[in-house]
C-alpha cells in the first residue's frame, strides 16, 4: 500500500469515528428526553384521567404497502385488540344482506296455505322477540297463515302489552307479505274460538323436518294451532334463505310504535347534545338473577342469607360452588368491575355512560364506584321527566324497548352478561355496521379480578386487554355458525370488497381465529347459558309437549 493509500485510510477512518461519536451523542440526547417525557407524563394507563384523544378512524387502503400488519405470531387483527376503541376500522368491508334468493318462492293473496298457527311467546321482551321472529319462519316452514303472535302476560314480568302496544302491526304485516301471509286475529270464517284452538308445545331448537313431519299433520287436521311458550323452539341452524328470512324479521319487520320510538330517539338526541359519542351499558345485576346464579360478591352473611332467601323460588336448583362459577365465568361482573374494565380499556372519566339496567343489588352503594369512574353518568329517569315517561311506567317491555333504541344507537355498547338483550343487540350492530360492541370475556376476567389486588396497574391493564382480544365486536371475531345465530347472523352479513378481493381477504380478514379467542363461541356452552337464562323466568303451565312419544291430540 502507497503512502497516499494510507492517508487517505487514516482519513475515512478519523471521519467514521467522527460521525459515530456525534450519533452516539445525538442517540444519548435523545434518551435522556426520552426519560423525561416519560417521567413527566406518569404511567401509561391513567384510571383517573381524561380519556385520550382518540384516533382517527383510518381507511384501510388496498395497496400491499398500506396494509395493517400484526406482530409476528397474531393470528388475525380481528382477534387482536383495537387501536380505536370507539369504532372498528374494518367495518367498511361488511354489509347487512338478507334478501331473499330466487329460488325463494313469493307469496301472494291468492296462495294457497294449511291452516292457520297461533303463537304465544314467553319471557321479557327480548326473549319474546326471537320467538316472534322464529314464528314466521315455522309459518314459512309449514306454509301456514300467521296470527299476529300473543305477547307474555303471565311470566315474571307481569306485562300486559300486546303486540300492537309495542311493536308496528302495519308494518310487520307489510314488510313480509311476500315472505309470510300475517293476519291481525283468528278471522271469523273459522267459527271457533281462540280458546277452543288446539295447543301445543314442542321441545326447544327442532329442526324444520321436526315441524313438516310432526306438527304439519296436526295442522292439517286441525286447519289452526296454537304453539304456546314459543321461545328458542327453532334449531340455531337452517338454510340460508330462513336465516336471511329471521333477519329480514329482527331487523326490518319488527319496528317499534311510534311513540316507543320517539321517546328513544328524544333520549338519544339529549344524549349527543352532552356529548358526540357515548357508551351504553346493559347491567344486568337484579337480586333474583344473581341469587339464581349461585355466585357470591362479598357481602357477608347479609348477602348469602338475602340471596339465600331468593334462591328458595326455584325448588329443583341444585347448590352451585361460588368460586366454581366465578372462574367458569358464570358471574356477571359488578358494576364496579364493568366501570374498571372500560378504563382500562381506555375510556377516560370524561366519557359519557348510559346504564340501562333493572333493580340493582345493593342499590346506590353498589352503583357508587361506577358513577365515581363514569360521573357523566344517566339513565332514563334523569334524561326524561316523570311526565315524559309517564304513558311507559307500570310496562317493563315498553320501558325495555326504549332502552333497547338507546343501547343500539350508542357508539360503543356493552354489557356485563350475556344475556338476551345483550345477543339481540350484538347482531344487530353488527348487521349496521359492526358498531362497537363489547362483550366481557367472563371466564378470564373473573380470574383476573381475583388477582387484581397482586399486579401492577400496567399488567392488569395488559392482561385486561390480551383477555377481551376477540370481544370487541370486530367483523369475523366468530367462525360462522358459532354461538347464537341471534348474536352471530353470519349468514346475513355480507363482504363488500372493492377491488384486490383475494389481498384483502388474506392479509385482513383470516378466518382462523384460535379456539382461545371462540371460547364462548361453541354451541353446547351456548345452549346451556341461554336455557339457564330462560330456566331463571319459567313457569311450568301444564302444556303439552309434543314428542315423538306424544303426537295424540290433547285438546285444551
Amino acid at each position: 500500500m502507497t503512502l497516499l493509500q494510507h492517508a487517505r485510510f487514516h482519513i475515512k477512518m478519523n471521519l467514521l469515528a467522527s460521525a459515530l461519536t456525534k450519533t452516539s451523542m445525538l442517540c444519548g440526547s435523545l434518551l435522556l428526553l426520552l426519560s423525561l417525557v416519560s417521567f413527566m407524563s406518569g404511567p401509561f394507563l391513567d384510571l383517573e384521567g381524561p380519556s385520550p384523544v382518540p384516533l382517527p378512524l383510518r381507511k384501510v387502503s388496498l395497496e400491499s404497502d398500506d396494509l395493517p400488519r400484526g406482530r409476528p405470531g397474531d393470528r388475525s387483527l380481528a382477534s387482536a385488540f383495537p387501536d380505536n376503541i370507539w369504532a372498528s376500522q374494518l367495518a367498511e368491508f361488511y354489509q347487512g344482506c338478507s334478501a331473499a334468493s330466487d329460488s325463494f318462492k313469493k307469496i301472494t293473496p291468492t296462495s294457497r296455505n294449511n291452516g292457520l298457527i297461533l303463537i304465544q311467546t314467553s319471557g321479557g321482551l327480548n326473549q319474546q322477540r326471537t320467538g316472534i321472529i322464529d314464528a314466521v319462519v315455522v309459518a314459512r316452514i309449514l306454509n301456514a297463515t300467521l296470527v299476529v303472535p300473543q305477547l307474555d302476560h303471565k311470566s315474571f314480568w307481569k306485562d300486559n302489552s300486546n303486540f300492537s302496544d309495542i311493536f308496528d302491526v302495519e308494518w310487520f304485516i307489510n314488510t313480509l307479505s311476500f315472505d309470510v301471509k300475517i293476519v291481525k286475529e283468528l278471522p271469523t270464517s273459522f267459527r271457533i274460538t281462540e280458546d277452543r284452538i288446539y295447543s301445543t308445545r314442542v321441545p326447544r331448537k327442532c329442526k324444520p323436518d321436526y315441524f313438516k313431519d310432526r306438527v304439519l299433520p296436526l295442522l292439517q287436521r286441525k286447519r289452526a294451532i296454537r304453539l304456546t311458550k314459543f321461545d328458542y323452539r327453532l334449531s340455531n341452524r337452517l338454510e340460508t334463505d330462513l336465516q336471511k328470512l329471521r333477519c329480514r324479521v329482527n331487523y326490518h319487520a319488527l319496528r317499534f310504535t311510534p311513540a316507543i320510538q320517539a321517546m328513544g330517539n328524544t333520549l338519544v338526541e339529549r344524549l349527543r347534545r352532552r356529548s358526540g359519542r357515548f357508551i351504553a351499558l346493559h347491567l344486568r345485576f337484579e337480586p333474583d338473577m344473581l341469587a339464581f346464579s349461585g355466585c357470591y360478591y362479598g357481602g357477608g352473611e347479609s348477602e348469602l342469607k338475602e340471596l339465600g332467601i331468593i334462591r328458595k323460588r326455584w325448588k329443583s336448583l341444585h347448590h352451585k360452588n361460588p368460586e366454581r362459577q366465578r372462574r367458569n365465568g358464570k358471574c356477571p361482573l359488578t358494576p364496579e368491575e364493568v366501570g374498571i374494565m372500560l378504563r382500562a380499556m381506555g375510556f377516560g372519566s370524561d366519557s359519557h355512560l348510559y346504564v340501562a339496567s333493572g333493580e340493582v343489588y345493593g342499590g346506590e352503594s353498589t352503583l357508587a364506584p361506577l358513577k365515581s369512574l363514569f360521573p357523566n353518568y344517566y339513565t332514563k329517569d334523569t334524561l326524561a321527566t316523570k311526565e315524559e315517561l309517564k304513558p311507559f311506567l307500570g310496562y317493563s317491555s315498553r320501558m325495555a324497548a326504549i332502552d333497547y333504541m338507546v343501547c343500539d344507537e350508542s357508539d360503543v355498547f356493552v354489557t356485563n352478561n350475556n344475556g338476551n338483550m345483550a345477543r339481540i343487540l350484538a347482531g344487530r350492530r353488527r348487521y349496521f355496521g359492526h358498531k362497537r360492541t363489547v362483550r366481557p370475556n367472563v371466564k378470564k376476567l373473573g380470574t383476573l379480578f381475583l388477582a387484581k389486588h397482586n399486579m401492577t396497574s400496567e399488567a392488569f391493564t395488559s392482561q385486561l386487554r390480551k383477555s377481551q382480544r376477540g370481544f370487541m365486536g370486530e367483523p369475523k371475531e366468530s367462525r360462522p355458525g358459532r354461538g347464537q345465530f341471534f348474536e352471530n347472523p353470519d349468514a346475513c352479513i355480507c363482504e363488500s370488497y372493492r377491488g384486490k378481493d383475494e389481498l384483502v381477504r388474506k392479509r385482513i380478514l383470516r378466518d382462523d381465529m384460535d379456539d382461545e379467542v371462540n371460547e364462548h363461541d361453541e354451541d353446547d356452552e351456548e345452549d346451556s347459558d341461554q336455557d339457564s337464562e330462560l330456566d331463571m323466568y319459567q313457569e311450568e303451565d301444564g302444556d303439552l309437549v309434543l314428542t315423538q312419544e306424544l303426537v295424540g291430540e290433547n285438546n285444551r
